[in-house]
């Protein structure tokens, strides 16, 4: 594999979007122009990041630059979990698919190639949220 290649993926959660860009290195991870663990407020938003990397064995391999934008940290944790796991699937791209140790295969039973599709649901006319309806009473 080349020295300064990069792989380039997108994830999406919620409201969140992550651009998320890896190339080889010393296993920094940097969102929004600062450190994953000054940037995320709690230590488990930046184990759910690196989630991908432990699964593959790859922590300490890669340098990794994050933009996310929108939604809150925990949209964009998980949006960044998927645009990690896509661009890792993107670097294994040329081995093949079938093999046991594929990150296809180890990824999937993990269960990080699939989006989360779970949104906010809109809210209805007449209640107080999208199902909180206002207090009954009866007199």
């Amino acid at each position: 594999m080349a020295d300064k290649k990069e792989w380039i993926a997108t994830g999406r959660r919620k409201q969140s979007v992550a651009n998320v860009r890896i190339t080889s290195g010393k296993g920094t991870i940097t969102v929004n122009g600062r450190d994953v663990n000054e940037y995320m407020p709690y230590a488990t938003l930046v184990q759910d990041i690196e989630q991908p990397l432990v699964a593959t064995g790859n922590q300490g391999k890669f340098d990794i630059i994050v933009t996310a934008k929108g939604g809150g940290f925990s949209g964009q944790a998980g949006a960044i979990r998927l645009g990690i796991t896509r661009a890792l699937l993107e670097y294994d791209s040329n081995t093949d698919q079938s093999r046991e140790d594929s990150y296809r295969k180890i990824l999937k039973t993990a269960g990080f190639v699939k989006r989360d599709p779970r949104v906010k649901e809109r809210k209805k006319y007449g209640l107080k949220k999208a199902r909180r309806a206002p207090q009954f009473s009866k007199r």
